[in-house]
């Protein structure tokens, strides 16, 4: 994609577009701000359901509201274009996270006082903003990292963002459980509305880096046409399929946990130590990446550690006892951390400058639609036998693996490995 220098880009007012590669202070910057906002979006739901029970709301209720802030994250392809389209992206993450913050706080304040659908409104403004706390500030680690880092170096940096993913999804819904207990369901929505506009700040102590249209803004893709740039460039294409299969398939995991518990004979209360021990081992994982990073070819990591996933779902199919299974679930949460973390990297390495924003959310969305199938299919499936979403899963990421290492050995020779 060309670059042009005007008189509005930044080289010509006198800014340095290259990234700056800044070292630890940079990515300690990143990893702060990323916690922050992740922690927020991955709490959130939890507080809205539990602000709706608590105050004696219908469980229906409770669902739609939660869903006002899930939702609009299938919004996210829409929403990136502002981030490839901006001179700064850091300014646009920035005021996403002060606008989930003050939608946030708005609808949890609303609740009881207005109408629900005014509390809907506003919490699916926020959810609107959501895509850009998670996939968009993935998309500035370049940045950080500089334009030719070493391998090590930009791997080790995609370990501390899983890590950040761990973090939002564990301790965000742990925080807003101790939170509602301690104090007040409301407290802990204002609290994660604190950590988003907090984020902001740090987003803006991010290393700036210079928009890739140079000025010429029509060269950016529409999301549709992103959307076909990543059907018809193989390594993206490997990259969606492969993600969105695996996404699919672990959604089964907390379902399933609660129809194990009579399979193995326990209290169902015990289901929550099944989705925990995977919730823990994803957090894990998270941190394994973050220490040793992943080596080698991305496209292959992907193939070989969704394998990896199908293995740890065998073990939670094959588990004969309820301790076994525990450990079932943390190692599937490990495994599928690391996969997680070579999907990143397949993102960073293979999505054009001038589409890394709406590639990274484009891939985001499709994940959460994905799970969000998943978790349909296991509610339906689990009725015919407690095991068979897991068989699916299974026999659905194998299939996607041979099919992506059909396709990387006998594709077209003139398959571009970047786009």
């Amino acid at each position: 994609m060309r670059q042009q220098h005007t008189a509005s880009t930044p080289r010509a007012r006198g800014v340095d577009p290259s990234p700056r590669r800044e070292g630890g202070n940079g990515l300690a910057r990143y990893v702060v701000a990323a916690a922050l906002a992740r922690t927020a979006d991955g709490g959130a739901v939890v507080a809205v359901v539990l602000l709706v029970t608590s105050s004696g709301g219908s469980g229906t209720l409770a669902g739609v509201l939660g869903a006002c802030i899930t939702a609009p994250h299938l919004l996210g392809p829409f929403v990136a274009r502002l981030l490839d389209l901006a001179r700064d992206g850091r300014k646009v993450i920035a005021a996403a996270c002060l606008l989930y913050a003050t939608a946030l706080t708005a609808g949890v304040l609303a609740y009881g006082h207005a109408p629900a659908v005014v509390t809907g409104l506003l919490l699916a403004a926020a959810g609107t903003c959501g895509p850009l706390l998670t996939g968009g500030i993935s998309s500035r680690l370049p940045a950080i990292v500089g334009p030719r880092p070493p391998l090590r170096a930009q791997r080790r940096a995609q370990g501390w963002d899983v890590a950040t993913y761990g973090i939002g999804g564990t301790v965000g819904p742990s925080l807003v459980a101790a939170l509602s207990g301690w104090v007040s369901p409301t407290a802990a929505a204002l609290a994660l509305a604190l950590g988003a506009a907090t984020a902001a700040g740090g987003v803006l102590l991010l290393p700036f880096t210079a928009s890739s249209h140079g000025g010429d803004r029509s060269a950016i893709l529409r999301p549709g046409a992103t959307l076909a740039l990543m059907a018809r460039t193989g390594p993206l294409r490997r990259t969606v399929y492969l993600t969105t299969t695996v996404a699919l398939s672990v959604a089964a995991l907390p379902i399933t946990a609660v129809h194990l518990t009579k399979l193995l004979g326990v209290a169902p209360a015990t289901a929550a130590v099944l989705t925990a021990a995977y919730g823990l081992g994803n957090l894990t994982g998270s941190i394994a990446v973050m220490v040793v990073p992943l080596t080698g070819d991305a496209e292959r990591l992907m193939r070989r550690l969704a394998l990896g996933v199908v293995a740890g779902l065998l073990t939670v199919i094959a588990s004969p006892a309820f301790t076994v299974t525990v450990s079932a679930y943390a190692l599937t949460g490990i495994l599928n951390s690391f996969f997680f973390a070579s999907t990143l990297a397949a993102r960073t390495e293979y999505a054009p400058s001038g589409a890394r924003g709406q590639v990274f959310i484009w891939v985001a969305a499709l994940k959460i639609t994905s799970g969000s199938a998943g978790t349909a299919l296991a509610g339906s499936l689990t009725g015919v036998t407690v095991q068979l979403p897991l068989v699916v899963g299974v026999l659905a990421v194998s299939a996607a693996v041979v099919a992506a290492t059909a396709e990387t050995r006998f594709g077209g020779a003139d398959e571009k490995r970047r786009p």
